[in-house]
């Protein structure tokens, strides 16, 4: 082999694995694909107990479009949070004797907390414990105050930034007017309902509520307390939970509304799919079609996909 053909197989060569590093290079490293979890509630005709859902049960559409679901399992453990507005007026505490029923009557692996929304943040009594009787023992008179209301709103806020690691099934009970003293009246809907929803939907955090009116005669306006349930209804749809109100005045008794949240407690099922979350993650439209007749399913509007991974 000549000087001349050796020095051309060399270039030939490097040449080769110029183009094929270049190739390498460009070639996109796998993506790994972001997976969302959210809790749905399964609910049955007339609220009797729904019978079992399966996988194959349920079609699952994420922005108009077919997904396929990567995980259906019935919910086991639950963080449940209850919080009291303490603006709500005192006589509220005749229905505490129901609330210690609806704690003591959840499952052994319900931790439930306690805490009271106050200047707008939520002053927890009781931290998450599975111990039903010391989180119901942390129950106690509101005070009835105008000033401690503030924005029960920023008060769901503060408390689902420091929830802790509870599971993956997550709810919140907020008894309160949902009259926003902080803000004022903003109109149709308080600023700081849509934040607690983002946040419920990203954190996959149910939200419910049970209507009790505020302190003093101007807390019980009309006016006023439409409002205020137009907002915990907004807020409640939105992250896959529920309102209880009977009209404007203080309801009878909350049992039968505690009896419901129960029952929809013990019928809840973790759904999780993929998909590309991007750089940052993103919120996703999501819709459920039930195969089963007689039921129907209650979850949030939206799921949050986290990051996506290189």
């Amino acid at each position: 082999m000549n000087a001349r053909t050796r020095t051309a197989m060399l270039l030939g060569a490097l040449v080769a694995f110029t183009c094929s590093a270049t190739l390498l290079a460009e070639t996109p490293k796998p993506v790994a694909a972001g997976k969302a979890t959210m809790t749905v509630t399964a609910i049955g005709k007339k609220d009797a107990a729904p019978p079992p859902v399966s996988k194959n049960d349920v079609q699952l559409t994420v922005n108009k479009e077919r997904k396929q679901i990567a995980g259906w399992e019935k919910g086991e453990g639950l963080g449940l949070a209850i919080l009291i507005d303490d603006s709500i007026d005192s006589s509220a505490a005749s229905q505490w004797n129901d609330l210690k029923t609806f704690i003591m009557a959840q499952p052994a692996n319900t931790a439930v907390a306690v805490a009271y929304a106050s200047n707008s943040t939520a002053m927890i009594a009781q931290d998450f414990t599975t111990d039903h009787a010391l989180a119901a023992k942390a129950l106690r008179i509101p005070r009835g105050q105008l000033g401690i209301g503030s924005s029960p709103y920023l008060a769901v806020i503060d408390w689902l930034k420091r929830w802790p690691d509870t599971g993956n099934r997550r709810s919140l009970l907020l008894i309160s007017s949902g009259i926003d003293t902080f803000r004022g009246a903003w109109g149709p809907f308080y600023p700081d309902v849509d934040t607690a929803v983002a946040r419920a939907q990203r954190e996959n955090v149910n939200l419910w509520s049970i209507y009790s009116p505020g302190f003093g005669h101007r807390s019980r306006s009309f006016a006023l307390s439409n409002l205020g349930q137009n907002n915990l209804s907004k807020m409640t749809d939105e992250t896959g939970g529920e309102s209880y109100y009977l009209g404007t005045s203080a309801p009878v008794s909350f049992k039968p509304y505690l009896d419901e949240l129960k029952l929809h407690l013990s019928n809840q099922y973790l759904l999780t799919f993929v998909g590309d979350g991007g750089a940052k993650g993103k919120f996703v439209r999501v819709h459920l079609k039930m195969e089963i007749p007689d039921v129907e399913f209650s979850h949030a509007s939206n799921a949050f996909l986290p990051p996506s991974k290189e």
